[in-house]
């Protein structure tokens, strides 16, 4: 196995880990609250990464197109596939060489997508909230986060 590759599956195997049982490299003390407003309470954070969000906002005005275009890719793919396994009927013998071209367009298609869906996708993305009577743009955290706040579930929407 490449190095490369192994240090991929070991960086990814960590940061599975490290979120699964929510390690953390320097925790800070968590927000303390009164029981009874505990049920009620969420914590937020302010964005601190405006550049990937607006490259992912710039972006968004182009997702249409970009699923037009992965769209227009795949049924390329479903013809080429369909291609190559007729040739390989016709002439009643398997030849992998009429499979390389659809493989390579397949790798291809497949990680441009996985490419732009990260680009397209940040994680605040997913985290992003707006907070009645707070100006600014605002994700979800955790209690120990550092610069969280507890406000109201109520006035929290997604």
């Amino acid at each position: 196995m490449k190095p490369l590759m192994l240090f991929a599956i070991v960086a990814l195997v960590s940061i599975v880990i490290v979120t699964s049982f929510d390690l953390q490299l320097a925790p800070q003390a968590a927000i303390m609250l009164s029981p009874e407003t505990a049920a009620d309470a969420l914590y937020i954070c302010p964005t601190t990464s405006g550049f990937w969000d607006g490259f992912a906002s710039a972006l968004s005005y182009f997702k249409q197109y970009m699923i037009i275009i992965l769209f227009f890719a795949v049924m390329l793919l479903a013809f080429s596939w369909g291609w190559a396994l007729y040739q390989n009927l016709l002439n009643d013998s398997f030849k992998r060489e009429s499979f390389q071209k659809p493989w390579q367009l397949t790798k291809f298609t497949f990680w441009v997508s996985v490419i732009i869906l990260l680009f397209v996708m940040t994680p605040n993305h997913f985290r992003s909230v707006t907070v009645d009577g707070l100006n600014g743009q605002y994700v979800l955290c955790e209690s120990d986060t550092p610069g969280a706040r507890a406000v109201r579930a109520e006035a929290v929407h997604n």
